[in-house]
């Protein structure tokens, strides 16, 4: 009964990967729309644009590894 409850709980906290997704997509969706419509600041686009995108996918990982630890540590 404990590994199905930890089980529930590991798929509850991969939940928190769905807005890092949905920010991802939004992002790049902007920053492509940014370059198209002026192409010479892709200089000033692509630092901020790493930056942003490393920390968004930073909070998904963080997800999956509080539900790996709930799998592997909890059962």
């Amino acid at each position: 009964m404990e590994g199905n409850i930890s089980a529930l709980a590991a798929g509850i906290a991969m939940i928190g990967a769905i807005g890092p997704g949905i920010g991802l997509g939004i992002g790049f969706s902007k920053a492509m729309e940014a370059l198209g419509r002026n192409p010479e600041a892709s200089g000033a686009i692509f630092v901020p644009y790493i930056l942003g995108l490393a920390l968004t996918e930073a909070i998904g990982i963080y997800c999956l590894v509080v539900s790996l630890i709930l799998i592997f540590a909890g059962g």
